[in-house]
Formats: C-alpha cells, sequence, structure tokens
C-alpha cells in the first residue's frame, strides 16, 4: 500500500510538472502570437528607422483594401474612367460576407466606384470592396478577351501587384481581409509600408483617405439614398497626418498604417544653389491594442531618429539592410 502511494505520490508530481510545462508552452505560444509588429520608414528615401517583428507573415485584416483600392485606382487610370462616373453594381455574392454594411447594400444596388472607395477606405465596408473586385475584375476579364470568375481575376491582380513592389511576404485570397478557413492570407509590417508608399503616390487614394468623412449615395429598387461614411482612422485630423487605413479581425488585431509629412526641408548647398528634400513618414503598426497612441509615439520616434540621420551626414553602411525602394511597376 505503502509502494502504491509512493506511485501515485510520483505520477502525480509528474503529471503537474508536465500540466505545467505545456502550461508555459501555451503562455509563451500565446504571447509570440501576441507580439506588434511595427515598420517606420521615411517614404523618398526609402531609410528604415524602426522595424521590429517587421518580417512576421500574419494576418492584416483590413489594411487588405489598401491594395483593393490602388488596384481599382491603377484599373481606372489606365482605362481613362473617371472613378466619379463608373457605376457599379452589387453582386449577388455579397451575402457571403459579413461585417459591417453601412450603405444597407443590397444585390443589384449601383453605386459609384468612387463612393464604393470612400466606403471601402474610410468606413473599412467589406461588401463595398467584393463590389468593386468584381466589378474591376470584369472589366479586366472583358479587356483580356478571357472568362473567369471576377472577383479571382481581381485577386490576381493584387497579387501581381505585390509581386511587383517587392512584398515577397504577402498572399491576398480575397479583397477585404476578413480570414477564411483555408485561404492562407498574409502580409508583414514591412510589406504593409511598401504598399502605403506605394498606394500614397496616387493622387485619387492620397485624397480619399485623408478625409475624415463623406457623403455616399446608392441606388436601389426603392429609389437613391445617401450615407455619411467616417474615417476609421483616429490620427486624421492632426497635424501633417494623411492617412492611411485600419483594420481589425480577431486574428490581425487591431493594425493601422498612417502617413505623415512635413514640410520640404531648404538647404543651401556647397554651389550655394537651394535642395529640396521632401519628407514623409509611414508608420505600421499590426496586432497593437493601443494602435493609435502606439502610432503617435513611433511618429515622433521616427521623425527624431531621421532629423538625426540627416544631421549626421545621412551615412550608409548597408544599402540592403538600411533602405527599402519602393519602385512603380512598369
Amino acid at each position: 500500500m505503502a509502494k502504491l502511494r509512493l506511485f501515485s505520490a510520483i505520477m502525480l508530481t509528474r503529471i503537474t510538472a508536465y500540466l505545467a510545462t505545456a502550461a508555459l508552452g501555451l503562455l509563451l505560444f500565446r504571447s509570440a502570437d501576441a507580439q506588434e509588429s511595427v515598420m517606420v520608414m521615411e517614404a523618398y528615401s526609402g531609410k528604415v528607422l524602426v522595424a521590429s517583428n517587421a518580417a512576421e507573415k500574419r494576418p492584416v485584416a483590413s489594411l487588405t483594401k489598401i491594395a483593393t483600392a490602388v488596384v481599382a485606382i491603377d484599373w481606372a487610370t489606365a482605362t481613362e474612367n473617371d472613378p466619379g462616373k463608373v457605376m457599379i453594381t452589387v453582386p449577388q455574392t455579397i451575402t457571403l460576407v459579413g461585417g459591417p454594411n453601412p450603405m444597407n447594400l443590397q444585390p443589384g444596388d449601383r453605386l459609384s466606384l468612387r463612393d464604393a472607395l470612400y466606403s471601402a477606405l474610410l468606413g473599412s465596408d467589406n461588401l463595398a470592396a467584393l463590389t468593386i473586385a468584381d466589378h474591376v475584375g470584369r472589366a479586366m476579364l472583358a479587356r483580356r478577351g478571357r472568362e473567369g470568375e471576377p472577383v479571382a481575376e481581381f485577386i490576381s491582380e493584387m497579387n501581381r501587384l505585390a509581386k511587383a513592389l517587392g512584398m515577397s511576404q504577402t498572399r491576398f485570397a480575397n479583397p477585404h481581409g476578413l480570414e477564411r478557413k483555408g485561404a492562407r492570407a498574409h502580409s508583414t509590417a514591412a510589406d504593409i509600408a511598401r504598399l502605403s508608399i506605394y498606394a500614397m503616390r496616387r493622387n485619387a487614394f492620397n485624397f480619399i483617405v485623408r478625409q475624415p468623412e463623406r457623403q455616399v449615395s446608392v441606388t436601389g429598387v426603392s429609389g437613391t439614398r445617401s450615407y455619411r461614411v467616417r474615417n476609421s482612422n483616429e490620427l486624421i485630423g492632426e497635424p501633417g497626418i494623411l492617412g492611411v487605413k485600419t483594420g481589425t479581425t480577431a486574428a490581425a488585431g487591431p493594425c493601422v498604417s498612417v502617413c505623415m509629412d512635413r514640410d520640404p526641408l531648404v538647404r543651401t548647398k556647397a554651389d550655394g544653389t537651394k535642395g529640396v528634400t521632401p519628407r514623409r513618414l509611414i508608420v505600421v503598426v499590426l496586432n497593437s491594442p493601443d494602435r493609435f497612441n502606439r502610432a503617435r509615439g513611433l511618429i515622433l520616434r521616427g521623425w527624431g531618429l531621421y532629423d538625426a540621420w540627416l544631421a549626421n551626414g545621412a551615412p550608409v553602411q548597408d544599402r540592403k539592410r538600411e533602405f527599402i525602394t519602393v519602385a512603380d511597376p512598369q
């Protein structure tokens, strides 16, 4: 009996130790999974100022819509279509998409591409993003003389853009950023910074994401209805802030990409001529519970590091590690 009690005590100790180890492992896993990813860089020079877990693949929620909007705007530019005059139809497939429906979109409703972009970018409207993808993807297929599924064609274009921008750790699976079983969509803070730099070069995109709110309209079977869409980015309205996008899902956590401009730096060169240096900061924060205040702090830190780098003569030791070049795809 004594031996049995001793054996039971030993087994209980081992089981307790195992459970403690397993719990610690689970805690560590969750802690690692909960780590934020950060990327801060100056857009014109490509100088990386702050990077933390910046190459870690993870869901990015509605930051996906940056790519959705850019593909649509590039398509409109290439085909000489005015987004304000292009009318698009809400597809039946919106019934399969969850999330907010701020414009109460129903299959068959019509709205301009411009208003759909406003709702997708400012209000993070998943249904508007899908409607954009359906229309532009259909137009792309027709222009290319091919048959196929319009949204799939559009997503392929999103991934082609990502590849062209050097977003090697990114894969888009839909135009809205909601997680779907088996979809395997992911990006990184560094890749979203690349995408944000490219997007903010587009005047139409730049104009949209800096608006605090916008009146949009939709035409359905009962007539035309109007809605006021408000920007989900709390930093909009603060000095120098131009956008760009927020995103939140359970898997991605709270995310934000922010663009801030400062007045160009004017300096007298050795030959007496004036040199002008434009200044633009891109801050990407993924999975931060206090994303807006975190971004504010990183903006201050980023500008401080950039100013110190310039004051020191802008030294370069390892260009591949210290800079990211974002060229416009040909």
